[in-house]
């Protein structure tokens, strides 16, 4: 029954997930019909990328994955959750406001590092000036991220996971609000950002306060529980840096070559929908439950979700990965090629989603391993392979740059994300018999395997019969529908038939409540 409740938990997240997702797609065709890969749109991917930047290093890549096991602790034990929850907000709130203010001060020097390409040039202007707009929007979400992290704790993941739904209908709200009035379409686009932050806020600390979990102002306070929970943020931060120079490094790169910056994130773009579904949802769920059977000492328990969490996101991510190999020039043309959008634009970014869905399963198993490690209050060792991960990442960006040039970040990333699985399943062998996935996800996983390559085969093959239609204007849209749907099929009856799992399952965790 627990492990009912942890797989609807997941599918909680997830199809909260899928909708922000499919909303964001939605938001950056529309972006990117209407401003094209130009300096606009160049100039709001690295204002955007600011605060998102910093939130994961802050709030999710660090606060987090420290706040969480420490706040799941003291719930399961009866201490005082909420006056821990309430001294880490104003810790945290207090940091953020310092952190904004300085970054209006410093922001030319934070564009030149995130894209020095840009010198000279018009978007750099305009990437200082959109970025003081959207910068503020890192205070909202990161205390929205850590309510949420309550939430989840509390085995609440509804509202938390809608969040980034909300952010989405008000972005794509203002696009076609600023379409209809004639007002500037990236300029309200990027006013909306810190606005849909304050929304998402006020979502999620409405959930936390109906929980029992209502925050308020106070004074941030230097005592034992935050001394030892910035004890073990600083290497979760220093590690979630780590993940940010990956990043810094392969824009860097990007922004020396035209067009690449945007061909890039619309690539990360679709990896990110499977991503974010399946790999952040289970990391989620895993983290609170994992946390909780840890202190109970319920080690087969934790070994028993932690094979499931690996089990239904290799289902869903495996397959993903191979539709992301064999058909990204129907997605990316059907997705995003409208408007100022071209077939070169579509060509390009459907070579860089091929690389990124190689590594596509990579960075799911990063999901569902780290937190091994964050439950054990562990962050130095994450941090210590996140540096090893940087080093290839950087060496072969950089180093490929000349060679091939803009695709080279697109293959670091990759290869990085597949060092970094390699040294988290290293560094779990001395966890012994709760860290190694049990004997039924031994099974299925080859048959996994198997499903997706069938699936592969007949993906190609239907692209073949399918190639005259996906390269009309009108009934491309159909194409896609049809050749999805029939990959579909063929994995989840062949998934079915050998046994790679079992359709029963996903039915009745959908119909469970937690």
């Amino acid at each position: 029954m627990k492990q009912i409740r942890l797989m609807r938990s997941f599918l909680t997240v997830g199809g909260w997930t899928m909708a922000s997702r499919v909303l964001g797609f939605v938001r950056d065709a529309l972006i990117f019909a209407m401003l094209g890969t130009g300096p606009l749109y160049e100039a709001y991917v690295v204002a955007f990328r600011l605060p998102n930047m910093f939130r994961r290093f802050f709030a999710e890549g660090a606060f987090n994955m420290a706040f969480v096991p420490m706040f799941s602790k003291r719930l399961e034990g009866d201490e005082n959750a909420l006056g821990f929850a309430r001294e880490a907000f104003a810790g945290l709130a207090t940091i953020l406001i310092i952190l904004t203010l300085i970054a209006q001060l410093a922001m030319p020097w934070l564009v030149w590092a995130l894209a020095s390409g840009f010198s000279g040039q018009e978007q750099f202007d305009l990437s200082v000036d959109f970025g003081r707009i959207a910068f503020p929007y890192i205070l909202f979400i990161s205390l929205a991220a850590l309510l949420s992290g309550i939430l989840n704790a509390t085995g609440r993941f509804a509202a938390a996971a809608a969040a980034p739904v909300l952010l989405n209908i008000l972005l794509v709200g203002g696009i076609l609000t600023a379409q209809a009035f004639g007002w500037d379409v990236a300029r309200t686009l990027i006013w909306m950002i810190p606005v849909a932050g304050v929304a998402q806020l006020l979502l999620v600390g409405y959930a936390a306060a109906k929980a029992g979990f209502s925050m308020r102002l106070q004074r941030p306070r230097w005592s034992g529980d935050m001394k030892h929970l910035v004890k073990v943020a600083v290497p979760a931060a220093l590690a979630g840096g780590v993940v940010q120079v990956n990043l810094l490094v392969g824009q860097q790169v990007a922004s020396y070559f035209d067009h690449a910056v945007a061909w890039l994130y619309t690539a990360d773009r679709l990896y990110q929908l499977p991503l974010g579904v399946v790999g952040i949802a289970v990391g989620i769920v895993l983290l609170p439950d994992l946390s909780r059977r840890l202190k109970a000492h319920d080690d087969a328990g934790a070994r028993t979700a932690l094979s499931r969490a690996g089990e239904i996101a290799l289902a869903l991510t495996i397959p993903c990965a191979v539709a992301l190999i064999i058909i990204p020039m129907p997605l990316v043309s059907v997705l995003f090629e409208r408007g100022k959008a071209t077939s070169d634009d579509t060509a390009a970014i459907a070579v860089a989603v091929a690389i990124y869905g190689l590594g596509l399963p990579a960075f799911v198993l990063q999901k569902i391993l780290q937190p091994l490690f964050f439950a054990r209050e562990d962050t130095k060792s994450p941090f210590r392979y996140a540096l090893w991960a940087m080093f290839v990442n950087a060496a072969v960006a950089i180093g490929l740059a000349p060679v091939i040039g803009w695709v080279a970040p697109a293959i670091a990333t990759t290869l990085a994300g597949w060092v970094m699985v390699a040294l988290l399943m290293r560094g779990t062998r001395p966890m012994g018999y709760v860290a190694r996935f049990d004997e039924r996800f031994q099974k299925r996983l080859p048959r996994i395997c198997v499903a997706s390559v069938v699936m592969g085969a007949e993906l190609w093959v239907a692209l073949l019969f399918l190639g005259p239609m996906l390269g009309t204007d009108y009934w491309r849209v159909l194409g896609l529908a049809i050749l999805v749907l029939s990959g579909s099929i063929t994995y989840f009856g062949v998934g079915q038939l050998i046994g790679a799992f079992h359709l029963s399952d996903f039915k009745r965790a959908s119909r469970r409540n937690i």
